[in-house]
């Protein structure tokens, strides 16, 4: 289930790796790469986020909601906006603290690292034209914007039909479940 406080540990998390500062793009690609990275591995995604195409790449649809101002609260404790684009830690990260970012296991904190490893170096667009070419789960919506489906993602990190489909149900599966567990609580 979808957590405005997990996506603003994500978020704090790879603005930490970057000296508390990164362009709004650049902190997009990075958490969709992460999430990717996740169904790769596990079959499901740390934000448990909804996935878009849009013009500037694959983004994570209610994460971008709130770099745009519709936090709830949690993102504002964790992440400020700042000049030209870019968003800023609020609060720094305490290293000495083993459970300061409470919401991410240790799973989600070794994708993360894998991935700023990988792609943390690029600047915003060279991250962007990375994500038109190597994830082919995207699709140009012309200035709109086209839901990306899990089937797409698994078809794209190579499964093949039936274990694409097969990984798909697993996930939304997953989600049903865990959205009746949150209702019942």
């Amino acid at each position: 289930m979808f957590s405005e406080a997990k996506v603003a540990q994500m978020a704090a998390f790879f603005l930490d790796r970057s000296e508390g500062r990164m362009p709004y793009l650049k902190l997009m690609k990075l958490l969709y790469l992460a999430d990717r990275e996740c169904l790769n591995r596990y079959g499901y995604t740390i934000s448990d986020d909804r996935m878009v195409s849009m013009p500037h790449g694959p983004v994570l649809s209610r994460t971008y909601d709130l770099m745009k101002g519709t936090s709830q609260g949690e993102w504002d404790e964790w992440i400020a906006d700042e000049a030209n684009y870019e968003v800023s830690l609020r609060k720094p990260v305490d290293h000495e603290d083993e459970y300061f970012f409470l919401e991410l296991s240790v799973a989600d904190t070794e994708i993360m690292d894998h991935v700023y490893e990988q792609f943390g170096h690029m600047q915003r667009f060279e991250l962007r034209d990375y994500t038109h070419d190597h994830c082919q789960e995207w699709k140009d919506p012309h200035g709109s914007s086209r839901p990306i489906t899990p089937y797409e993602i698994f078809r794209a990190l190579g499964r093949n039909d039936d274990e694409a489909r097969a990984s798909a149900g697993q996930l939304h599966a997953h989600r049903q479940l865990s959205q009746k567990m949150a209702d019942y609580l």
